[in-house]
């Protein structure tokens, strides 16, 4: 499906609200469009109708002139036809006015000689006996036009306020589409993201995540905002002027069509330039952001190191890439916005006065100045959308290019979230034969097999990369295999959800990670089946309590992002009773206590004889002091088992195990 008919696939979703909205704005540029029509009739049927033939009749009545001790009135206006008398005109030259004692046969040229008007048009020529009108007498034949006149601005006046109430209407609710619409995305967006594998972040940066699901979809939202807004409101627009224009006259109506496909190929041309830039404008946006959130995280070690003026120049870089294609967008925007209106523009006052001029030199071809007046204001009005399509170009190709991110991250293949199956697992965990690599062709585990039994404490010791950590990561599903297989309690962790598989797993990690809130609610993540009393317990069990009772608020401290007031050990404990609190059957401990200090060690050394009961755990140590009580413990070198038994079997055996745990007590001892 391609980007556009998924955007409309979004705004299709509220259809109802749009189409409301789409009603509302058709009865407002509808109401707006009578002005011009308005005009015409106010100019051709009442301010210049008194040029009109009168008729002189018997009676007066509030429609009728008197003049001269004669009653007169318009011949259109004249019920019975019957009773129409001799006629007589009115016809301005300059500033006068001047009465015309019978029909005039043709219009043209007016010139007026003492009391002689003489008319020409083209071969023909015509002189009248004329009597020029005095301001009182000027009045009295306007007069019986001052009715109409005001009906007219009083009809105009409450279209323009119908026009100002479906206007608010339609801006009011497309608004609040469009933020539903972002609303949702966004929700799609982050839901989505929270099922794609851990490989899909391995090489991706997160503050080029975050530039997706923020600056991304707020560039959206201004697409429905203001660029689709603006382009139904200015098309709906348009298409109501080249109605009127059309039943105001055809041919030139036709001519102004032309702006139309002038107008899309141009579209054409500025996107074949504008998706480059704008491609590289949004790429470059992800990179300013991943580089800022890498140095916030990083602030510390880029002082220690006093790596601030080269951080700075990365940054720079960056910085100048992005205001080098911004300057090439904004010379495009000015090449190809402004000057294309202003050409559409002075070619539509070109023609229509070629034609206009060219009608006016034929006594058939004659166009009223009302229908002049008309055709000018709504040529006036034709531009207005004109120019705001024009000037969303730009906007609407950055939403462009910002959808195709966003959707590109949508279509990335990710795992459904299902709901975990409620049973109780054993904790009986099998290797058989696994064999993975990150990349293909690059196995990190070779041939991996063992058994670990329900209550048993499994230890994976081994150099740096020798694919301890990768264990763990096959075990939770971060990762799938590409050989072999992996039971619990004799059944195929790829048979069942990962949320069902994970539901019974609870994991410490090294740096553990604490969320902005408590520190309870950084025990239950949140979790309503947590109770209050379950969260204090695990806390207590952990001996945290000992160690959190200098916080003025206890438990209900709050916690900044990653837990920073907090202390390392404090951390660790919090992170520990979590994985209490959720009482799994298989623990992992990965490298738990390795930035802990020795007295908080032996509070959580006590603490783990409490959580490992009844529980299957995993643990990865650098620290061998730490596993001497593992009931196995598995040594890897380079992807593979090279020894396996306990402490005491393989100091006994003298091999890799032995050679590192003498080093490891020799450097404490020497220390």
């Amino acid at each position: 499906m391609t980007t556009g008919r998924r955007l409309l696939a979004y705004a299709l979703l509220y259809k109802k609200v749009l189409s409301v909205a789409l009603i509302f704005l058709i009865i407002a540029v509808g109401a707006e469009l009578t002005g011009p029509f308005i005009g015409k009739k106010m100019i051709d049927d009442h301010i210049l109708g008194v040029e009109k033939p009168y008729v002189e009749v018997n009676e007066k009545t509030d429609k009728t002139v008197y003049y001269q001790g004669n009653n007169y009135i318009r011949s259109d206006r004249l019920q019975n036809q019957n009773e129409a008398g001799k006629q007589i005109n009115v016809v301005q030259v300059g500033f006068g006015y001047y009465f015309v004692n019978e029909p005039i046969r043709f219009d043209g040229s007016r010139t007026i000689k003492g009391d002689q008007l003489t008319i020409e048009n083209g071969s023909e020529r015509e002189t009248y006996q004329v009597q020029q009108l005095s301001k009182e007498e000027i009045f009295a034949f306007y007069q019986p036009e001052i009715s109409g006149l005001v009906q007219l601005v009083l009809f105009y006046f409450g279209m323009l306020v119908i026009a100002i109430f479906f206007q608010y209407g339609q801006h009011y609710l497309l608004q609040r589409i469009a933020n539903r619409i972002i609303q949702k995305m966004r929700v799609d967006v982050f839901e989505h993201i929270q099922t794609l594998p851990i490989r899909y972040f391995d090489n991706l940066p997160a503050g080029k995540v975050v530039a997706r699901i923020t600056n991304d979809t707020e560039t959206i939202r201004d697409l429905y905002v203001t660029v689709l807004a603006n382009f139904v409101t200015s098309a709906i627009y348009m298409v109501g002027i080249y109605i009127a224009m059309f039943l105001l006259n055809v041919k030139l109506a036709l001519i102004c069509l032309v702006a139309v496909p002038i107008i899309f190929l141009w579209s054409m041309t500025y996107r074949k330039f504008a998706s480059v830039y704008n491609h590289r404008i949004r790429s470059i946006i992800s990179e300013i952001n991943a580089k800022l959130n890498e140095a916030i995280q990083g602030m510390t070690i880029i002082q220690a190191f006093r790596h601030e003026q080269a951080t700075k120049e990365e940054f720079d870089e960056l910085n100048n890439n992005h205001f080098r294609y911004q300057r090439k967008m904004l010379h495009l925007n000015s090449l190809l916005s402004h000057n294309l209106v202003n050409l559409l523009r002075n070619l539509a006052y070109v023609a229509l006065i070629w034609y206009f001029g060219g009608a006016s030199l034929s006594a058939t071809g004659i166009v009223s100045i009302g229908v002049l007046y008309a055709f000018v204001d709504y040529l006036n009005r034709l531009f207005q959308p004109i120019t705001g399509i024009v000037n969303q170009f730009s906007r609407l190709e950055l939403a462009r290019v910002s959808s195709e991110r966003v959707f590109r991250l949508l279509d990335e293949p990710g795992t459904e979230v299902e709901e975990p199956i409620q049973k109780k697992l054993e904790g009986h965990v099998q290797f058989q034969d696994v064999t993975f690599a990150y990349n293909e062709g690059k196995n990190v585990l070779k041939n991996i097999t063992f058994e670990a039994k329900k209550g048993q404490t499994v230890a994976l010791v081994g150099h740096t990369g020798s694919g301890k950590s990768s264990i763990m990561n096959l075990l939770l599903r971060f990762y799938d295999i590409q050989h072999g297989d992996i039971l619990i309690d004799g059944e195929s962790i790829y048979d069942q959800s990962r949320q069902t598989l994970r539901k019974q797993m609870g994991i410490v990690l090294q740096d553990p990670y604490l969320f902005s809130g408590t520190i309870a609610s950084n025990v239950s993540l949140g979790n309503e089946d947590i109770k209050r009393e379950t969260i204090e317990t695990s806390l207590k069990q952990v001996g945290a309590a000992e160690l959190l009772k200098h916080l003025p608020e206890g438990f209900d401290e709050p916690v900044v992002e990653k837990g920073s007031t907090l202390s390392s050990g404090e951390r660790q404990l919090i992170s520990f009773a979590r994985a209490l609190a959720y009482d799994p059957a298989i623990l992992i401990l990965d490298e738990a206590t390795a930035n802990i200090d020795t007295e908080t060690e032996a509070i959580i050394q006590r603490a783990l004889d409490v959580v490992k009961e009844g529980r299957t755990t995993f643990v990865i140590a650098h620290r061998l002091s730490t596993i001497k009580k593992a009931d196995m413990i598995l040594v890897l070198e380079k992807g593979e088992i090279v020894e396996r038994g306990s402490h005491e079997e393989l100091m006994e055996q003298g091999g890799l195990y032995a050679q590192m745990y003498e080093l490891q007590k020799g450097a404490v001892t020497s220390g």
